[in-house]
């Protein structure tokens, strides 16, 4: 059994941060569950431009509000407490936090992230071994 609480990954390697989001990495690839989880604040006001290309992600919102553009189709979702998007065809999209308050999100990939990714200029992660 795995049991993990936010406030043990906090400050931790496990807590990537970057310039526009926040990810507490819960669960991922040496736990061998076979997914990872995290629990990520999108910057209140940013907007992410991203594609996972060598990953699937579903993610539920859980706190603040934004929207995701899907850059294929030109659609635009709001995203609120409750809204929940699966990235199923490895969608290239931007994400955006409204301005004056963080989203936050969990987030769930397949294949398993290592832990201590970050987006590279294309705005995906590397595949881990």
């Amino acid at each position: 059994m795995i049991v993990k609480h936010l406030d043990d990954i906090i400050g931790t390697a496990a807590d990537v941060d970057t310039e526009g989001w926040t990810s507490r990495r819960l669960i991922y690839k040496q736990d061998g569950m076979g997914y990872s989880v995290n629990d990520t604040i999108i910057k209140a006001g940013a907007e992410l431009e991203m594609e996972y290309r060598n990953h699937l992600e579903t993610v539920y919102c859980i706190d603040g509000e934004g929207e995701i553009t899907d850059l294929a189709t030109g659609l635009t979702h709001p995203i609120r407490p409750g809204t929940l998007y699966a990235l199923d065809a490895h969608d290239r999209h931007i994400l955006r936090a409204n301005k004056g308050v963080n989203m936050r999100m969990v987030c769930v990939f397949n294949p398993p992230l290592t832990g201590r990714e970050v987006h590279d200029a294309g705005g995906a992660y590397v595949l881990a071994d």
